[in-house]
């Protein structure tokens, strides 16, 4: 996801001249296609991420589209404040971008892993939550947020993984996207992901349990969009939401929120990691079996 992200940044900053990044002494290796291409619209911030912040909504109140890159928690938690009052509360357009999501760096240690950001993000108003399943949404979800500049958050997965989409997906918030049908002709739900638990998805189809259920990814979603979640539910006998976060203020928690009172709020059931996966360090693969999100154990 991180070079699918850098290749498509750079090509739709040829295009766009206020597009600026701005990093926080982080993503060497990553970020030098666009600080080599574009060194004036470049900025290394250094180990200041309440600042990196503070400087990407002065940019963008110049009008500039900035987007401020680190890892996981670093470029949210750490400046929660300036992300509220200056770049939502200001509906600046300013995209913060967290690469490694969930427990993506499990092995750094928890400093590093992001399983309650969607539950801050989220919590602003006016921000719009981008969580790419595969390198194709990415450049999906970026295309859009340059078409539609405004506070958002976009949640990358570290590096490798796989592309289920045959081409790049027209996306917008709250609408679910078609990835794979169920195999019986009638099926029995549908697995609906958000983030890099595509992956996770798509593998629990493919085992005897769950072949009964289709798979959507919902990359783009907001406070905005959740009156566009009933219509999306009504035709499913069971949505089984899947994501790298804890249920509580996570993706499954705001679809309940979006269909709370009607009669499909018993069609949703959320499936996330368990809050044991906090302050502990493992591999990724580790922490998300640990967590609850393991194919072999879970059960329709």
């Amino acid at each position: 996801m991180r070079n699918a992200f850098i290749d498509e940044l750079v090509q739709l900053a040829q295009r766009h001249p206020q597009i600026a990044l701005v990093v926080g002494d982080l993503g060497w290796s990553v970020v030098e296609p666009f600080a080599d291409r574009f060194p004036e619209r470049f900025v290394n911030a250094g180990v200041a991420e309440q600042n990196m912040t503070g400087l990407a909504a002065g940019m963008a109140s110049e009008g500039y589209h900035v987007f401020t890159y680190s890892i996981a928690n670093f470029p949210t938690f750490r400046c929660a404040e300036q992300i509220r009052n200056d770049v939502d509360y200001h509906r600046l357009p300013v995209t913060v971008v967290a690469v490694g999501g969930g427990l993506a760096y499990g092995a750094l240690g928890y400093s590093h892993h992001a399983v309650q950001d969607y539950a801050l993000m989220r919590s602003f108003p006016n921000m719009v939550i981008a969580a790419p399943g595969d390198p194709m949404e990415v450049r999906a979800c970026l295309r859009w947020l340059v078409d539609h500049p405004q506070p958002s958050y976009l949640r990358l997965g570290k590096a490798g993984e796989p592309c289920f989409h045959a081409q790049v997906p027209e996306v917008e918030p709250g609408r679910w996207l078609h990835v794979a049908d169920a195999a019986d002709s009638a099926p029995a739900g549908t697995l609906l992901s958000t983030g890099a638990t595509l992956q996770f998805a798509m593998e629990l189809q493919e085992m005897q349990p769950w072949r009964s259920h289709a798979v959507h990814s919902l990359p783009l979603w907001s406070m905005g969009s959740k009156p566009l979640q009933r219509g999306q539910v009504r035709p499913w006998g069971q949505v089984v939401t899947l994501e790298d976060h804890l249920a509580d203020g996570g993706f499954g928690s705001w679809l309940c929120e979006a269909v709370a009172g009607t009669v499909d709020a018993g069609r949703v059931r959320g499936v996330a990691l368990d809050p044991r996966v906090c302050g502990t360090v493992g591999s990724q693969a580790t922490l998300n079996a640990w967590g609850g999100l393991d194919a072999a154990t879970l059960r329709p």
